[in-house]
């Protein structure tokens, strides 16, 4: 089996449509010379079997991070041996304040993955103003490196609201994205992707499995919706029906967990019209279960968390009540719900906590729910909160 391949924006790269992210292999979260030394064989051996297994099956896409632990040190050990112009490398450096300190991280990045030049380079994390302005401070860098030939293309990654998307965007420098957009994601994300679209830029979906639901441990109502997909496969086919996404990063542990997406992107546009068939079967279980006016409307004229008092993000959470309701996507709303002020500019606002319907009003006078919102509110924080949780990479 090998996975089909797209055009990948202006970048002009074939890139396969799902690419071997890889913040999930590696030894550790931590990446001084401890951590290095602490990376045992059979974890080294893991990770260079996942990287070979992925490249077998023609995902050629390998995808890191400075911020993933001893990830790029690992694959430095692996990388100078295959075939450099058959694989295209990604990294991802986060904004700084000044061309200097981002070109200090990149050559750790470089040091590390013992690479001459990556493909594609990010600025990882524009999630705020404050981390576009830091990316803006940094783009000299970049285009130093560019024409030194070192990357090859620019981008940035994002898990930011998507106003703050598109205005990264429309700055017009970047080559392609990395974001979140899937099934529980439409239409809060889509207008990044269609701006994308606009601009020519490849576009990567970040963590199709693990924000995409939980897909990996989906409820029974979710399988018994997706059949005769998994959920897994129908995320997948669900952001590659659409010709704006290019590819899908999959954080693979071990090699077997490509195999179910693999499997999915075979005979790829021939099972577009079954997806088609599942989506409006769920949508129409929405509806039953919220109300068709709920599932088409809720998140019009809702305020960003940046201007709503204790900086509560209620679109987000919204958005979690509607899918843990609608689809017992409890487990995951909980994972999410719990990162609320935990996460920095990663996962940003608060959780419900103290809801004031007096205070709120004026926020929500665009919304057409603006009346049932404060419960809706208090309910998903009753349904939702468990205990406050640290970002992966923060564990």
């Amino acid at each position: 089996m090998s996975v089909p391949k797209r055009r990948f924006g202006k970048t002009e790269l074939q890139m396969p449509v799902l690419t071997c992210g890889g913040m999930r292999y590696q030894q550790s979260w931590q990446d001084d010379e401890a951590a290095r030394n602490s990376v045992t064989e059979e974890n080294q051996n893991n990770l260079e079997a996942t990287v070979r297994y992925a490249l077998d099956l023609g995902i050629n896409h390998i995808e890191t991070a400075r911020g993933y632990g001893t990830s790029e040190y690992q694959l430095g050990k692996l990388l100078p041996s295959l075939p450099r112009d058959e694989i295209i490398v990604q990294t991802k450096v986060s904004p700084k304040d000044t061309p200097a300190e981002f070109l200090e991280a990149f050559e750790t990045s470089m040091a590390a993955l013992q690479l001459d030049y990556v493909d594609l380079l990010a600025i990882h994390g524009i999630n705020n103003e404050e981390t576009l302005q830091q990316a803006i401070k940094s783009m000299p860098a970049l285009d130093q490196l560019k024409k030194e030939g070192r990357c090859r293309h620019i981008g940035f990654s994002t898990h930011g609201p998507s106003d703050l998307v598109v205005k990264a965007i429309e700055t017009g420098l970047f080559d392609y994205v990395n974001l979140h957009w899937y099934f529980v994601y439409h239409p809060i994300n889509w207008a990044p992707v269609e701006a994308a679209a606009k601009h020519d830029m490849g576009v990567l979906i970040i963590s199709p499995v693990d924000k995409g639901g939980m897909l990996y441990q989906p409820p029974p109502k979710l399988i018994d919706l997706c059949q005769p997909l998994t959920p897994m496969a129908f995320n997948n086919l669900y952001c590659l029906r659409r010709p704006e996404v290019h590819t899908l990063s999959i954080g693979a542990a071990r090699p077997s967990d490509f195999v179910e997406h693999v499997a999915a992107v075979q005979g790829l546009e021939e099972k577009f019209p079954m997806v088609g068939r599942i989506e409006a079967k769920i949508f129409q279980w929405l509806e039953n279960a919220l109300g068709a006016d709920w599932m088409h409307h809720w998140h019009e004229g809702l305020p960003r968390q940046v201007d709503t008092p204790g900086e509560l993000n209620i679109p987000e959470i919204l958005r979690l009540w509607t899918y843990a309701k609608g689809l017992d996507l409890v487990a995951f709303g909980k994972m999410r719900y719990n990162l609320m002020g935990q996460a920095e500019h990663w996962f940003p606002g608060q959780p419900a906590t103290d809801i004031d319907d007096e205070v709120l009003k004026p926020f929500l006078k665009n919304s057409p729910f603006a009346d049932r919102i404060p419960d809706i509110l208090r309910d998903a924080h009753q349904l939702l909160f468990d205990e406050p949780k640290k970002r992966l990479s923060e564990s």
